[in-house]
């Protein structure tokens, strides 16, 4: 087993990672900077964004700020992401090239898994948390719930059409965070109201923190 960094603490206060994607690339820096005056710090910028390196830059010096790569592939991802200070890379699969690396670069790593197998598989090679991915496809909250009894140990993340009035159930069943990417962003990246998007966001917090 790999020697995996453990699940930041600042997901005590915010355990929502927002899946940034995506969209206009004017909307890219107000959309993250709403989110993150909204209380949600944890931002994730897929690679398949344009100006997602100088976004992870620019954002990466705001103080409190948590900032990481989304649809890391490749080792070549986790480097540049490193190189424009993101702490952290979220894949949609489980590479061992991209685990290497991530623990190489000493930067949290969330892998995507779906089965029991997947997960222990991920974990074994030094995720710090598991993305369960796609967890609404799957089957929700319960299905994490059921995943979770028999491995309790393994921090989980569910991923992927995860809806907002669905978060505290999730969070119920044992999720260490919620990754949320459309049901938070809207249409915020495409021009929408960035007042919605902090709602939005908001809303996710609480949901993502109650009781």
């Amino acid at each position: 087993m790999t020697a995996r960094r453990p699940v930041p603490a600042s997901f005590a206060t915010s355990p929502v990672v927002a899946i940034v994607r995506g969209g206009d690339p004017a909307a890219l820096l107000p959309t993250c900077e709403a989110l993150l005056d909204a209380g949600i710090v944890h931002l994730e910028i897929t690679t398949n964004t344009e100006g997602w390196e100088d976004a992870v830059r620019t954002l990466s010096a705001r103080e409190g700020a948590v900032i990481g790569a989304g649809t890391v592939l490749t080792a070549d991802h986790v480097a540049r992401t490193v190189a424009a200070g993101g702490t952290f890379v979220v894949a949609p699969n489980t590479s061992e090239e991209v685990a290497a690396a991530a623990a190489e670069a000493g930067i949290d790593w969330y892998p995507g898994a779906l089965t029991p197998t997947e997960i222990v598989h991920a974990w074994e090679l030094g995720a710090t948390a598991v993305k369960v991915f796609p967890a609404r496809s799957a089957g929700g909250p319960g299905f994490l719930a059921d995943v979770r009894a028999p491995l309790p140990h393994i921090p989980l993340m569910p991923t992927g059409g995860v809806a907002l009035g669905d978060i505290a159930a999730y969070r119920a069943a044992g999720a260490i965070a919620v990754g949320l990417g459309s049901p938070l962003l809207g249409d915020a990246l495409r021009g929408g109201s960035i007042d919605e998007l902090a709602e939005r966001a908001r809303t996710a917090l609480a949901e993502a923190t109650r009781g």
